[in-house]
């Protein structure tokens, strides 16, 4: 059985944009960006609600050629290019670039692709991520908190309705103030 991530930038206030889907305060030092690079290297499929695959897709399958990318960027591409992903949406009809694209039951799908033998499963996109909360699909929360409020926006964790217990499996204080947890649900 494959584990499910559930893991992002976040505001200490606890919001993933701020309103009009601002996330400019999310721009990550060298060495948290290269910790969510080496996350991306560990995961085996990366699920995408339609907005976060928008904007993953309008940079990424360039984002390694630009002139200013760091070898840390051109890596990223290259694994985010290679890797195997899964969009949900029912409003857009193509995807590329290894991509499966899922418009019926999201909740069905991902409960089916845990059941699978393979690798770790990454989940991303407040939405999505949501609905696997809600069903008890979450293994592992990983939030890289920035020392920033918005007051508003995109909230990291969606209305529940049960409590989730928790188990703190990991700290780490990057050097730009970002706190970096890991948490493994309690089951």
């Amino acid at each position: 059985m494959r584990k499910l991530i559930y893991g992002m930038n976040l505001t200490l206030d606890g919001y993933i944009a701020a309103p009009g889907d601002d996330i400019g305060w999310s721009v990550p030092s060298g060495e948290l960006f290269q910790f969510w690079s080496d996350q991306l290297q560990a995961t085996d499929l990366s699920l995408y609600g339609r907005k976060l695959w928008q904007t993953m897709s309008s940079y990424w399958p360039t984002g390694g050629r630009q002139p200013n990318a760091t070898p840390a960027e051109i890596e990223f591409a290259r694994r985010w290019l290679d890797m195997s992903k899964v969009v949900f949406s029912s409003t857009i009809d193509k995807v590329d670039w290894n991509t499966r694209l899922v418009t019926g039951d999201a909740v069905a799908e991902i409960t089916r692709l845990k059941a699978e033998d393979g690798g770790p499963m990454d989940i991303g996109g407040a939405t999505l991520a949501g609905a696997a909360m809600r069903a008890g699909l979450i293994d592992e929360y990983v939030l890289a908190t920035a020392p920033v409020l918005v007051g508003g926006g995109t909230p990291f964790f969606t209305a529940l309705d049960n409590w989730v217990n928790l188990n703190l499996v990991e700290t780490r204080t990057f050097p730009c103030g970002v706190i970096l947890t890991r948490y493994e649900t309690r089951r």
